[in-house]
């Protein structure tokens, strides 16, 4: 699943018990956080024993099912020696998971939003909806954590259970907190047509929002003039495209112009974590892509700045096919350390894109549009046509001020403005 990934939600059995499998085949789909992968079987036999079920969050190295082979029984989990810690711990797993099989929780009657793995340690550990519902979570909004929901577990046989809160009396002497606004009700009639959002447009719809509630979003616009950018591809994309194998876009070289900014401006390039700002030390460029069923998907392409046009374009296609096929891996969408969206590929002319977290930066490219300008030359002004778009960079000020966040854009656009209509690919 790569490095990065920590755990997974299964979304789909494609297999049943009793069922025979063949290697490489696929037995059941699972999720990340904006990924969906197929898991295949490593070996040919009979699955036996599944030990976790569709929704349930399962930790990477937790066993999730048994296949029998010939030669005995094979386990989906990591090669490591047996020792009694480890058969006691498969113990373990398998009773859990019977238990979470047998005795779910129903959240369907609660208002509140718990994550998926909230949901499965409750599962777990016998936690009751009404125990979560008293629970004071110290998430945005009131929400319960991972932390939370463990040190409740933790602390149960010392303590006993927390009650659902007493009304609050007033407090004069106290300053009012601000409480989160419930969403207005929506009026439904026979006609309309109620769709339940999937499970990555709920995830997105999560980030957005904790997003805007954690970045303060501010906006710079700057017109870019790329007429030489226009005229080159026009002259060399046939050329690149038979020796290269790969269609040329304007993406890679707005790509390229953006990574060079951020050499510039390595003030740009950073996170942060809480108090504490994060310097990075490579640039990972994250391509918003839009994916057939709608959804948005922010694949990576790593160390953008040591790339060359003709790396950039192969990386550019190479993750832009994979995210419309559903082939992204989990590490195609980790790591990024500053995000591009091409809104103009919709006809949008700009855009206020909002930063993808943790990041401080996100910059929408507009549509390129053939627009009258004044073309100043040595012998006077004069109206021509020229191919121009707008650069739409949205920007956290927390921590960006608008002369680092304006001065970024601004070189972008130079970048772009200077580009060498002479040079190869």
């Amino acid at each position: 699943m790569g490095e990065s990934v920590a755990e997974a939600t299964i979304t789909n059995w494609l297999k049943n018990v009793g069922d025979h499998i063949a290697a490489d085949e696929a037995v059941l789909e699972i999720a990340t956080d904006k990924v969906d992968s197929e898991v295949p079987s490593e070996v040919t036999g009979v699955l036996s024993e599944i030990l976790f079920q569709v929704n349930d969050v399962v930790q990477v190295g937790q066993i999730i099912a048994y296949i029998e082979t010939e030669g005995g029984v094979v386990v989906d989990a990591p090669k490591e020696e047996t020792t009694a810690a480890n058969i006691q711990a498969v113990e373990q797993t398998i009773a859990v998971a019977h238990a979470t099989a047998s005795a779910p929780v129903d959240f369907s009657n609660s208002e509140k939003f718990y994550s998926p793995l909230v949901k499965n340690i409750a599962k777990e550990e016998g936690v009751s909806l009404a125990e979560l519902e008293a629970m004071n979570g110290t998430g945005k909004e009131g929400r319960v954590t991972k932390s939370d929901i463990l040190e409740y577990v933790k602390n149960r046989g010392s303590q006993p259970a927390p009650q659902a809160a007493a009304p609050a009396v007033a407090q004069p002497a106290v300053q009012a907190q601000p409480v989160a606004q419930k969403a207005a009700p929506v009026s439904v009639n026979g006609q309309d047509e109620v769709v339940e959002m999937d499970r990555m447009r709920k995830l997105i719809s999560g980030y957005m929002v904790q997003s805007v509630q954690t970045s303060a979003h501010v906006q710079s616009f700057i017109e870019v003039d790329v007429t030489n950018i226009v005229k080159w591809r026009d002259k060399v994309k046939n050329a690149f495209e038979k020796r290269e194998g790969e269609k040329l876009t304007f993406t890679p070289i707005f790509m390229e112009a953006v990574a060079k900014a951020l050499k510039d401006f390595p003030g740009m390039n950073i996170s942060v974590d809480g108090e504490y700002i994060i310097k990075k030390k490579n640039i990972n460029l994250g391509m918003a892509a839009a994916l057939p069923n709608g959804n948005l998907i922010v694949p990576v392409i790593k160390n953008a700045d040591q790339l060359n046009l003709v790396g950039m374009a192969k990386a550019v296609n190479d993750l832009g096919n994979r995210a419309k096929a559903g082939k992204l891996k989990p590490d195609d969408t980790q790591g990024g350390t500053y995000t591009v969206t091409n809104v103009g590929t919709f006809g949008s002319v700009f855009g206020t894109p909002i930063i993808n977290q943790p990041q401080v930066g996100i910059l929408a490219l507009g549509a390129i549009r053939k627009v009258p300008a004044v073309i100043e030359t040595p012998e006077g002004d004069f109206i021509g046509i020229r191919q121009k778009m707008f650069l739409s960079h949205s920007y956290d000020h927390r921590v960006v001020d608008g002369a680092l966040g304006g001065s970024f854009v601004k070189r972008v656009a130079e970048y772009l403005e200077a580009f060498d209509v002479n040079r190869d690919y």
